[in-house]
């Protein structure tokens, strides 16, 4: 899954893609370096990112998914309001990924169960805004997979397949380093939910924090890292920005029987 920010204030590439022209030359891009699948977001869910507003989101991400569902490709909108999935679906979206896991908006639930998205379901502890303020746990791992498995049985009841279901432990979402490593390293307890196993390591900011303190362009090897760890931990689907890298990694780990 290749990531396009049509924002100013991502954490990582904030300001790249403003353009809609751009921004689908990049998910072009993506898509000749080996991604699947094209997530678009309109609006940052950074540590301290404040809201956008919805018609802005939405002029952002509707031209942009447009442009790249009408060229074939397969288009994640990554939003928390259930007027940006509407449009997006509308638009040729076919996954909602929302870090909120459809608790957001009161008709989220309602608008990917209507239209037979594919959904991601995020954990995240609080909001972007404040979710890394002192996040505390008992067993971060334990505690993640019971809140997924309780959303999971809430899309079931609504009329979501597990089949169309992805759950993202949401590493980065509320967690701190000590946090995210004890997730990343348990990834085989989600397998149990019996749906789709999604992660988002890339650039993230527990790297610099377990090695030097580097910007997000410099954590590239901590980013494949974390993404083969998942890998051999039962993850299906990698959130990266850097997708020829990515399918470089996996190409040579699965050669020499990475599994």
């Amino acid at each position: 899954m290749g990531i396009i920010n049509v924002t100013p204030d991502s954490f990582s590439d904030g300001g790249l893609a403003l353009d809609p022209a751009e921004a689908i030359a990049r998910g072009r891009m993506l898509l000749d370096d080996g991604a699947d699948i094209l997530d678009v977001g309109g609006e940052s869910t950074r540590p301290g990112a404040e809201p956008v507003p919805v018609e802005v989101e939405l002029e952002r991400v509707l031209p942009v998914v447009r442009g790249l569902a009408g060229g074939g490709a397969v288009v994640s909108m990554d939003t928390r309001k259930a007027q940006v999935m509407e449009a997006a679906l509308a638009a040729g979206a076919a996954i909602i990924n929302d870090v909120t896991a459809l608790t957001g908006d009161r008709r989220s639930l309602e608008v990917a169960a209507g239209n037979g998205a594919a959904v991601v379901l995020v954990h995240m502890r609080g909001v972007p805004g404040t979710m890394q303020d002192d996040p505390r746990y008992d067993d971060a791992a334990k505690e993640v997979f019971g809140y997924l498995s309780g959303r999971v049985a809430v899309c079931e009841a609504a009329g979501i397949e597990r089949s169309r279901i992805a759950v993202d432990p949401g590493i980065g979402f509320g967690k701190t380093v000590d946090h995210n490593t004890g997730i990343l390293g348990r990834l085989d307890l989600y397998r149990e939910l019996g749906c789709a196993l999604l992660i988002g390591v890339s650039r993230k900011t527990f790297i610099a924090r377990l090695s030097k303190g580097e910007p997000p362009c410099q954590r590239l090897a901590g980013s494949l890292a974390a993404a083969l760890a998942g890998v051999a931990r039962g993850v299906h689907i990698l959130r990266v920005h850097d997708v020829a890298e990515t399918r470089q990694a996996l190409d040579v780990w699965e050669a020499i029987g990475g599994t």
